[in-house]
């Protein structure tokens, strides 16, 4: 449950989130509903992830993770490794920033970069056991934040929008719904 309370920043009251970090101010709140910006896709996606990052990363801080490192240990637990010049792709992030964060989690034991058995040029990058573990920690702390991030929605508006948003980043995916099923 995410919870406000109210606080003074150079004279102006803000509500600030559960972990800490402060969200709009109320009286932009108040006024942004209004706003040109409040109907526009691309800024209210950025608010929600900014908001949502900050959450994850809060939540994630006992682990040592960040929403980086956390989403690269998750895809590294997939059953079909990637490389990291897949996974900069798939996370949307330089080159040089997947080696970086590869490298640190080589360093703490939870990922390992193993040879393609299929093309020896390759590298691809394998939680270990000590990675899965801190996964499975870090996934329950990531759904508590999903959560929060998530209250104000019903199941299925929650639904609905994990639907859209996998249509939007992977694009249309063809349905498992039967025609039966329709009927």
């Amino acid at each position: 449950m995410q919870r406000f309370s109210s606080r003074s920043c150079a004279g102006q009251d803000q509500r600030v989130v559960d972990d800490g970090s402060p969200a709009v101010p109320a009286e932009l709140a108040d006024r942004f509903a209004s706003a040109a910006l409040a109907h526009d896709v691309e800024f209210l996606a950025v608010k929600a992830f900014a908001a949502g990052t900050r959450r994850l990363n809060h939540a994630l801080r006992p682990l040592d993770l960040r929403a980086r490192s956390y989403a690269l240990l998750a895809t590294a637990c997939e059953p079909h490794p990637l490389t990291q010049r897949e996974l900069a792709t798939l996370l949307e992030l330089d080159p040089s920033q997947i080696v970086a964060l590869v490298d640190e989690l080589v360093a703490r034991g939870l990922v390992t970069r193993d040879t393609d058995e299929r093309d020896r040029r390759r590298r691809l990058v394998r939680a270990s056991a000590e990675g899965r573990r801190v996964h499975a920690e870090a996934a329950a702390l990531a759904a508590a934040a999903e959560e929060a991030s998530l209250a104000p929605l019903s199941p299925d508006e929650r639904e609905a929008l994990r639907a859209l948003l996998r249509t939007l980043v992977f694009g249309p995916q063809p349905s498992t719904t039967t025609t039966a099923e329709r009927a």
